[in-house]
Parts: C-alpha cells; sequence; structure tokens
C-alpha cells in the first residue's frame, strides 16, 4: 500500500459549533492520538482525503504534514460519514511508526458470478495483523465456481507474506444456499400462514376457557355469599 501525503492544520475550535465551521471551511475535523503522544486536533482537506479513500480504501497510510509540527504516520481508525450526502463529518487517526505492525481489519472482495443457489457473505472483512507500511488494501476471494452447500472458510483466504490472520480460521467468509423455487416458497408461506392461523385459534380457545373458569368461580362466590347470608342470624 501506497502512502499518501496530505496536508493537516491544527484545529482551535472543538466542540460541535468548532466542527461545523470546519465543515463548512471544506475540513473535515479530526483527531490523531497513539504512541503516548498527546491527542491532537486537526483539520483535513475534505477533497483529497476523500480522494485517498477512494483510491487506497479506507485503510489508506497518511503522511500528514502538520503545520507548525513534525509530520505524523497515521491510519484511520473510525471514520464517520453522513448517512445521508455520504459526506466524511469525522476521522480517527492512530499514530503509527515504520516496521511497526498493527491489528486491523480488511475488506473482502468477492468476484465471479454464482451460477447455481445463493451467495451468503457472513463476514466481508478479515482482522489481520500486518506491518503498518504493508496493509493489504483487501483481499479476493473466487465465488463463482463454488456449487451449492459450498463454503470458504477465513483460514482459506489467500494472505500476502507478512500477513497473519487473527480472525477465526473456521470463520465462513461465503457460502452458497440452495435457491428455493416458487412453489417451494408459496408452500412455505402457506405453512407458516397455517400455523399461525392454528396458533391464534389455539390462543383464543384458552382465552375462552379462562373466561369460562372465571365466570364459574364469581358464581362459586356468589353462592357462598348468599349460603352465609342465610345461615346467620336475624337481627332483632
Amino acid at each position: 500500500m501506497s502512502e499518501v501525503r496530505i496536508a493537516a492544520e491544527q484545529r482551535t475550535r472543538f466542540g460541535k459549533g468548532g466542527a461545523r465551521a470546519t465543515r463548512r471551511a471544506g475540513q473535515v475535523p479530526a483527531v490523531l492520538y497513539g504512541h503516548g503522544t498527546d491527542v491532537r486536533h486537526i483539520a483535513l482537506p475534505a477533497r483529497e482525503l476523500m480522494n485517498a479513500f477512494k483510491h487506497q480504501g479506507v485503510n489508506v497510510l497518511l503522511t500528514l504534514e502538520i503545520a507548525g509540527d513534525a509530520d505524523e504516520l497515521a491510519l484511520p481508525r473510525q471514520v464517520q460519514r453522513d448517512p445521508i450526502r455520504g459526506n466524511l463529518t469525522h476521522i480517527d487517526l492512530l499514530v503509527v511508526k515504520r516496521g511497526e505492525k498493527v491489528q486491523i481489519d480488511v475488506p473482502i472482495t468477492f468476484n465471479g458470478e454464482v451460477k447455481e443457489g445463493l451467495l451468503e457473505t457472513p463476514n466481508t472483512t478479515l482482522s489481520v495483523e500486518a506491518e503498518a507500511t504493508h496493509i493489504p488494501s483487501g483481499f479476493e476471494v473466487e465465488v463463482g465456481k463454488l456449487r451449492v452447500g459450498a463454503s470458504i472458510h477465513a483460514s482459506q483466504v489467500v494472505l500476502p507474506a507478512g500477513v497473519t490472520l487473527l480472525t477465526d480460521p473456521d470463520a465462513v467468509v461465503a457460502h452458497i444456499l440452495a435457491q428455493q423455487s416458487e412453489a417451494q416458497f408459496e408452500a412455505e408461506l402457506a405453512g407458516a400462514e397455517a400455523e399461525a392461523a392454528a396458533t391464534g385459534a389455539h390462543a383464543d380457545e384458552l382465552a375462552a376457557e379462562e373466561e369460562a373458569a372465571d365466570d364459574d368461580a364469581a358464581e362459586g362466590d356468589e353462592s357462598g355469599d348468599a349460603a352465609a347470608d342465610d345461615s346467620a342470624p336475624a337481627a332483632e
């Protein structure tokens, strides 16, 4: 993975108001931390940062040229986006050093057209350990030749040299499910509806029985009260 150099400015305004002002200026508010350094509040140019993510992926290695401070090597740790527009709203950056290893989640790309069945992808990333300057941008998994019932596990994904798998090796990353026919789907739907109707009818029966039991109990109480009144001595 190649490094991307990007200019950064120190931020002096914090909180929601400061963050909004930073974004209005075409920048992304960020925090930089790690290696025992104090947390630094910085701002990065939004367009350049978006381009870096677009071409290098979310695990892009950034060389930050911080105004008034020494350059820092950093990795994105948490990226926040606007849920509607998709633009970057905030980013957490971890300071790293050349030669050190870091733990990171790397996305998986599934290649090929599944010709039978349905593709299920329970895991779309793998957690790995890699040198900070040699983090893979992604892993590729071929699924076009898989048949119904076949699976690919994390241990079967090819990793570059020097990259160690941290995800459970038995974790399934791709699985081919049998595809239901229209008749099977309709039969299953009809069965579910019949079961729901039967459950509802049973619930109605139980409710009726409980109501009848309550009525019997109430009648018994009234009879008992009447008997008590008959046996009581008349008041003089």
